[in-house]
């Protein structure tokens, strides 16, 4: 795990990467500044290896979901630039390319809140996750049925339309609308938002079966700590813009720090990671 009690240590060694595995995606200690004025990221640095599920947890505005969106290179239509750093796909630069080829390539991010088509139905949801494709129908039906396979709700609710279906469907229908794209690799942002637990549960168990059976990479954002630790491998935990912990899922389940804030575990009196001697450290090492 990056931050421990040791000695102080450069920035550079301080910063950990994720297993030893070939990596898919890396971020090298990027900035993000909206509108030329307000910093939101402050050189956040990640690794996702190939066929793994990492997460990324912190508090609402920590800077997750723009994480995500430098990465699929949505960050312009909201007027935002990643100022410093570079990111790696496939080890290629991809900062400077549309979100359009960031799907062509293999990424895709499935949105905070869905976002599916409330006019189409659910199947002709699905199927706009194809429109970057260039192979054969009969290749898109396969893939149709593959999402149907991994989701029999949908399968059900195929002729319903989107904009009439529960949060869990509309989910589930964003998830497989990624899946149709063919991917290497999804962004899921929240997926956990507005839903019960046990479609909570539903859900992951369905993302680490694609993730497993279609050697799908998965970058998680997400608030729910508890669920999130239990299906990735790997953790980054941000705060104000910056990776204040990092470490193999199974260690940040176990780490104090991050069972008082984040799980509710601990009785301390802590309010913020800034209050950990470690990351007033770190923050000194990233100076």
């Amino acid at each position: 795990m990056t931050v421990d009690t040791a000695a102080p240590k450069p920035a550079e060694q301080a910063a950990s990467t994720a297993p030893a595995a070939e990596p898919i995606l890396t971020v090298n200690n990027i900035e993000v500044i909206y509108d030329h004025v307000i910093l939101v990221l402050k050189g956040v640095s990640l690794d996702v290896p190939k066929g793994s599920i990492v997460a990324i947890l912190g508090a609402n505005g920590a800077g997750k979901t723009t994480t995500l969106k430098a990465i699929s290179n949505l960050l312009r239509s909201e007027r935002g630039d990643v100022t410093k750093g570079d990111i790696l796909f496939e080890g290629d630069r991809i900062e400077k390319l549309s979100a359009n080829d960031m799907v062509k390539r293999g990424c895709i991010q499935v949105m905070e809140g869905r976002h599916c088509f409330e006019h189409l139905t659910v199947e002709e949801n699905l199927l706009t996750g194809a429109y970057t494709r260039r192979d054969s129908s009969k290749a898109i039906n396969d893939s149709l049925e593959l999402v149907y396979g991994y989701f029999p709700r949908l399968a059900e609710r195929r002729k319903a339309l989107a904009g009439y279906t529960s949060g869990g469907e509309q989910q589930m229908c964003a998830i497989g609308r990624a899946l149709m794209s063919n991917p290497k690799m999804i962004l899921l942002d929240e997926p956990s938002m507005g839903l019960a637990p046990q479609l909570v549960e539903q859900i992951f168990e369905i993302v680490k079966k694609i993730n497993e059976e279609q050697g799908v990479s998965v970058l998680l954002a997400e608030q729910n700590t508890t669920v999130a630790l239990r299906y990735a491998k790997y953790g980054y935990i941000l705060e104000n813009g910056r990776v204040v912990m990092d470490g193999d899922a199974a260690d940040l389940r176990e780490n104090e720090d991050v069972k008082e804030f984040y799980l509710g575990l601990s009785g301390g009196d802590k309010q913020s990671f800034r209050e950990v001697k470690s990351y007033k450290r770190r923050k000194r090492w990233l100076a």
